[in-house]
């Protein structure tokens, strides 16, 4: 029987639906974490010295940046889904130890199987989304749906940020540890609804190695130019917001606000990145200069607002991540578009790795900054490189143009 033509669209915005619905739940339950607001508490009340935390977030970023392009490659040789369902078990091990013998080597085994369950998502969850889209011809609204996807995230760490305080006063460490593992283990289930049909494909015709694919992606990388660009882009974006907001709590303090305003300004915070997010589908037609410009005027907003040194000063700093966030989720999209599905996790994965790596770099300037200067000049210092890269965008938008 031949299918009428009325029917081939609705098949489409049918896997269309199922992926985005499955996607957005993985994207909320994966940061529904209660325990994401109040670890840095817990290892200071298990004794732990400003050292041994240090260490512990040292070890958590080395973990993603050894594993991180061989996990991409592995998602390329394997089932991309698999390894999203695997990954948040590891993590539900990780917070159990924490919670069950609180001390150093358990914290120190919790990051290790955290920074395996990162880099095991990382790459795969991107390329299983964006070949699935293709597969439905789709993949133009990769950009929105991904975007779509982190807003979930974000909107998820805000309401675990308001739940936290709640659980641990109700049940003490054991009930959030409790509730994230829970969460975790129902991340885990979620992953399994993803579709894949690139698993019986690429792996039943195409039996790669996965060494194999790491090196034609990095051949891939180096061959073609625009490629190239797109990876440097991306952690060019990414790496230096993600790390301020670590030190996000210690810029709001320094407002002269009350303790207890402190968590209502990081809420604040996290309301730019969300409704960048949001606005990719709008993003979209931006062109390379004019990425430029929203990075350009984004720096701008965070180095005001930090100078200011106030609560509306505050507000500014969610505008600026929210541009960030804007541009960073655009970058990914464009890194898509240009490279092949055979090996668009390992790539994606490069990508990532460069990101971690120039975060920890970041966090090193960060410390020898703040050690002489107060939180709000080293943020503003920190939009620099951010208008160097906006120059950079605007200079190859008009030589393309």
């Amino acid at each position: 029987m031949t299918l009428s033509p009325a029917r081939v669209p609705s098949a489409r915005t049918s896997g269309v639906r199922r992926l985005t619905a499955t996607l957005y739940g993985y994207a909320f339950l994966d940061d529904f974490v209660l325990l994401y607001p109040v670890y840095a508490l817990l290892f200071s009340d298990s004794g732990l010295s400003i050292w041994q935390i240090s260490s512990l977030f040292a070890l958590w970023s080395i973990t993603g940046i050894v594993l991180e392009v061989p996990s991409g490659a592995w998602a390329d040789a394997v089932s991309r889904r698999l390894l999203l369902w695997l990954g948040p078990l590891l993590t539900a091990a990780g917070f159990a130890l924490w919670v069950i013998v609180p001390s150093f080597w358990a914290f120190a085994l919790g990051f290790v199987l955290w920074g395996v369950r990162g880099a095991l998502g990382s790459g795969a969850l991107e390329a299983l989304v964006y070949d699935e889209l293709d597969r439905l011809g789709a993949a133009d609204r990769y950009a929105r749906v991904i975007g779509r996807a982190q807003a979930f995230g974000m909107v998820a760490v805000m309401a675990a940020m308001g739940l936290a305080g709640p659980v641990l006063d109700f049940g003490g460490y054991p009930a959030v540890g409790a509730a994230s593992v829970l969460v975790c283990l129902l991340t885990s289930v979620a992953a399994t609804r993803f579709p894949e049909h690139r698993e019986a494909v690429a792996h039943e015709k195409h039996r790669v190695s996965t060494l194999t694919t790491l090196r034609a992606g990095l051949v891939e990388a180096r061959r073609d130019r625009s490629v190239r660009g797109a990876l440097l882009l991306v952690p060019a974006v990414g790496a230096i917001w993600g790390a301020l907001d670590e030190y996000t709590p210690l810029l709001v303090r320094d407002t002269g606000v009350a303790e207890q305003t402190v968590p209502y300004l990081l809420l604040v915070i996290w309301v730019g990145p969300a409704i960048g997010s949001l606005l990719t589908g709008v993003g979209e037609r931006l062109s390379t200069a004019g990425l430029g410009v929203v990075l350009a005027g984004s720096a701008f907003a965070l180095a005001v607002g930090t100078l200011m040194g106030t609560p509306v000063g505050i507000g500014l700093v969610a505008v600026a991540f929210g541009g960030f966030q804007l541009v960073n989720v655009l970058a990914d999209a464009r890194l898509q578009d240009r490279i092949e599905a055979a090996r668009r996790a390992t790539l994606t994965s490069v990508a990532s790795m460069g990101t971690e790596m120039a975060t920890v770099a970041v966090f090193g300037a960060y410390a020898l900054i703040g050690a002489s200067y107060a939180h709000g000049v080293a943020f503003a210092l920190f939009a620099v490189p951010y208008l160097v890269t906006a120059l950079v965008l605007t200079r190859r938008g008009r030589k393309g143009a």
